[in-house]
């Protein structure tokens, strides 16, 4: 059972004995708690759906576009702004990290080899090799071209004056501004994913259970003032 019909439940016993004991006091506290914890409850209903006659009611799905909206700007203006991309690019962060070997152990250089032999068999040598066996003769040279291609370029990779070129290349300002407007693209394109019942249910998730509160000191703050008003009038 959650707080807030516990609440209600426990002001409607109040009430109820109040009410059979015919004891005005208790009968004020529980009408006070009753309806403090119901007005609460009702507040917090109204955030999330629309009740019909009550205007401003459903507001957080009713203004789910706005709530993107500000979603997109926290993000761009608080995290992603171009102060803060500039100080992880240039901080040392690419730099310290910037191990291409693994992805260069996965890229394909067969084309690079066919390449090679397509110029040297369109060279003056290509007549000789077509002696030799022509382009048969250079497959065995295959596995070994790739294998000393990638081993030439990781070593060139890891080498400080490669990776101060590429650290000098990402901090242009062109491409600062380009690393921004793909990240907009993308919180663009997962917004555009989210709709009003999925804007309600997130915003739901992350603050009912503290909202329930606002339904237990509402009965709580009533029950108080009915008994004060109770022992003011008897």
């Amino acid at each position: 059972m959650n707080k807030s019909v516990l609440t209600n439940l426990i002001a409607t016993i109040v009430l109820a004995l109040g009410w059979g004991l015919h004891s005005d006091l208790m009968m004020m506290v529980g009408l006070f708690a009753l309806s403090g914890a119901l007005t609460n409850w009702l507040a917090v209903y109204m955030l999330f759906e629309k009740v019909p006659g009550l205007v401003g009611s459903g507001v957080i799905p009713a203004r789910f576009e706005e709530f993107k909206t500000a979603i997109k700007t926290l993000m761009m203006e608080q995290f992603f702004t171009q102060e803060n991309i500039d100080r992880f690019v240039s901080g040392g962060a690419t730099k310290s990290s910037m191990q291409l070997g693994p992805v260069i152990e996965k890229v394909d250089f067969s084309p690079s080899f066919d390449k090679l032999i397509e110029v040297i068999m369109n060279s003056s040598f290509g007549g000789m090799l077509g002696m030799l066996g022509g382009v048969e003769a250079l497959t065995p040279l295959k596995e070994p071209f790739i294998a000393g291609m990638k081993t030439s370029i990781v070593e060139m990779t890891e080498k400080d004056s490669f990776k101060q070129l590429l650290q000098d290349e990402i901090d242009q300002p062109e491409v600062m501004a380009d690393i921004r407007a793909k990240v907009a693209e993308i919180i663009d394109a997962r917004l555009q994913e989210l709709t009003p019942q999925l804007v309600k249910e997130m915003v739901q998730q992350m603050i009912k259970q503290h909202l329930g509160w606002l339904v237990v000191w509402g009965g709580v703050f009533g029950g108080v003032i009915g008994l004060l008003s109770a022992l003011i009038v008897l």
